[in-house]
């Protein structure tokens, strides 16, 4: 479908750029109904929406002329939530606007502040900043918003959550009041929605992501990973896709810098993207990725937000983000403008729920599975050489010469073993990792914002309890000197065969099942829902793991490094227990052949006569004190 009719001006633009058909959101704006009016526009991250409101400006800013009016106050103003979409916005307004002779300022934090107020003071038709730079030129006489025409919020619920609610406030108060604002969000939440009735007149709704699946273009995928391997997992991921351009997201600085050092240790190329960054760092980092110097993006959630970059293929969730819709802004890194892309979860195995939850409330389906393996990977790699462009570009006269030459010397397996092993030089080693298993996906409940209802998975029907009293697994009798302990116990939940394994460390060790559960789940990959009961004795430990994860928790454990824990194979809890240590009768109430052998001690019941005590009674006066 070709672009609705649109200004002469900014449609020649549109052509020589290169768009031949409009987006959802562009074509939504650009509707007859839509002109002069004020705008609530929902749309997601990466689906044009910088062109959307540029097209739609235009006929407020220009009316029938071919260029825009001689630079004095400005005529719009575009606030953006962060450096680099403000920054992106200047580029995509100036090539659209160019042959308007539109003179277009930006004002963002960690830029020069000087050269900002010159070029306010020369005069220019558009205004593009982030809301602090903003407030600070408005607020020292800098920034004239009193000839502004159009008022536009780009991504207006990261502004909310960056917490500029304030600024934004200050900005429209000291606009004029019959001006038109368009305000494009991912979401229309509550914040946004009072925002939009208090600074916005009759605004008309219009809604480019209801009834459509989030993030079309995207291919979700779950990769289930042991929790001591999650970083392992990130580079096998990494190598199996071998995108263009990744971006690896962290939880915090700390993590980012990591991350970063950890591929490159491994020979990545990988930039850094943090908030402690400067302005000029960001920018190198961000020139390095746009011109091939680096491959692999670390970032943070908020340092990361506005970022455009090309054959951008791959985001990896390397942490868990906090909420759903941190899920989607992160994911629209990739995928946008109708390109393709791929999103994974790294999930360590005790996090499986809430990744669950958040791709139930962001409404995507994910695919499940294990991580790549280094087998897979190389695998994978060799049909990448045999698929190389390489093998199939026709040779020069130079190129064969140095064949007949090497042939002369060498024969065709040593050629083709070296190039082998030249192919593999430029590419990182995959990790060792363990397969894991997915098992069954499991649907979680309902979760608070999202539109769709979902269900548990159905569960095996729970035995009446009568019946559950016939269990007939052995369980140890109470003694004096080894008395099991069931700390913790999963027989009421599930009637599942289970195998017993065994670690020495017992109550001597003060073996709680507080840290026991994380300790067996992270040596061994399993979650506490494969775990069955824990019984702790002064010198050992044992406990049941379900049958179906037996295998898979005896493999996870014979590659674990561990010297300070080991895990085998072991035997259920005998029912049979060593006899009571006797009292000795003539000693003074404790058995001490018992308690040198161990045992605790006991005081007799009938401890001598001369050695009795009764405690003494209280007068009266101590009573009526106390």
């Amino acid at each position: 479908m070709p672009f609705p009719a649109t200004h002469p001006t900014l449609a020649s633009a549109l052509l020589a750029r290169g768009y031949e058909e409009p987006t959802p959101v562009q074509l939504a704006v650009l509707q007859p109904e839509t002109e002069g009016r004020d705008l609530l526009v929902s749309a997601q991250t990466g689906s044009g929406k910088t062109v959307a409101y540029g097209l739609a400006a235009a006929p407020t800013l220009m009316g029938d002329a071919d260029r825009l009016p001689r630079a004095t106050a400005p005529l719009a103003l575009v606030i953006a939530p962060t450096r680099e979409l403000a920054m992106q916005v200047h580029k995509e307004l100036a090539w659209l606007y160019a042959d308007a002779g539109a003179r277009i300022v930006a004002c963002i934090g960690g830029m020069d502040v000087r050269r900002e107020a010159r070029a306010l003071e020369g005069g220019c038709h558009i205004v593009v900043g982030t809301p602090g730079r903003l407030c600070d030129h408005l607020s020292r006489g800098r920034l004239n918003t009193g000839s502004l025409r159009v008022v536009v919020l780009d991504e207006a619920d990261e502004m909310l959550d960056l917490g500029f609610k304030d600024e934004l406030e200050q900005i429209l108060s000291a606009t004029p009041t019959d001006r038109r604002t368009l305000l494009f969000s991912a979401t229309i939440a509550r914040e946004i929605a009072t925002l939009a009735r208090k600074y916005q007149r009759d605004a008309m709704r219009i809604d480019t992501v209801s009834g459509t699946r989030q993030h079309a273009d995207i291919d979700y995928r779950a990769v289930l990973a042991a929790p001591n391997e999650a970083e392992h997992a990130v580079v096998n991921v990494l190598r199996w896709f071998e995108s263009p351009t990744a971006m690896v997201f962290c939880s915090t600085r700390d993590m980012v810098r990591h991350m970063q050092s950890s591929l490159q240790e491994r020979g990545f190329s990988a930039v850094a993207l943090s908030g402690e960054l400067s302005q000029a760092e960001r920018t190198r980092a961000l020139d390095a990725l746009r011109s091939g110097g680096a491959r692999v993006c670390v970032a943070t959630d908020v340092a990361a937000r506005g970022i455009d970059l090309p054959d951008l293929g791959l985001v990896i969730h390397a942490a868990l983000p906090s909420d759903s819709a941190t899920l989607l802004h992160r994911s629209g890194r990739t995928g946008r403008a109708g390109r393709k892309g791929t999103c994974v979860l790294v999930v360590p195995a005790i996090r499986r729920r809430k990744a669950e939850q958040l791709l139930a409330g962001a409404r995507v389906q994910a695919h499940w599975s294990g991580a790549p393996t280094a087998d897979e990977i190389r695998t994978r790699d060799g049909e990448r050489l045999l698929a190389d462009p390489i093998l199939t570009e026709e040779f020069t006269p130079e190129d064969q010469a140095l064949g007949q030459a090497l042939l002369a010397g060498r024969s065709p397996e040593e050629i083709a073993a070296a190039l082998v092993r030249l192919y593999r030089a430029n590419l990182p080693d995959p990790e060792e990792i363990r397969a894991m298993s997915v098992g069954p996906e499991r649907r979680p409940q309902a979760v608070h914002g999202s539109n769709e209802r979902y269900e548990r998975a159905e569960r095996p029907a729970r035995a009446p309890r009568a019946d559950r009293s016939g269990d007939d697994r052995p369980r140890p009798e109470r003694s004096n000197d080894d008395r099991p302990r069931p700390e913790r116990s999963n027989d009421d939940r599930s009637n599942e065969p289970s195998v017993w394994f065994g670690m020495p460390i017992g109550r001597q060790d003060k073996a709680d099942p507080k840290w026991l559960v994380p300790l067996i789940c992270r040596l061994g990959g399993v979650t506490k829902r494969d775990i069955g009961s824990i019984k702790i004795f002064d010198g050992e430990t044992r406990f049941e793991i379900t049958q179906s994860m037996a295998e898979r928790f005896t493999a996870c454990i014979a590659a674990t490094d561990d010297d300070e824990v080991t895990i085998s194979a072991s035997s259920a809890p005998t029912t049979g227990t060593s006899p009571r240590p006797q009292r000795d009768a003539s000693g003074p109430g404790y058995n001490k052949e018992a308690y040198n052998k161990g045992a605790p001690p006991r005081r007799s019941s009938a401890a001598p006569a001369d050695r009795r005590r009764t405690a003494p009674k209280l007068n009266s006066s101590r009573k009526r004190a106390s």
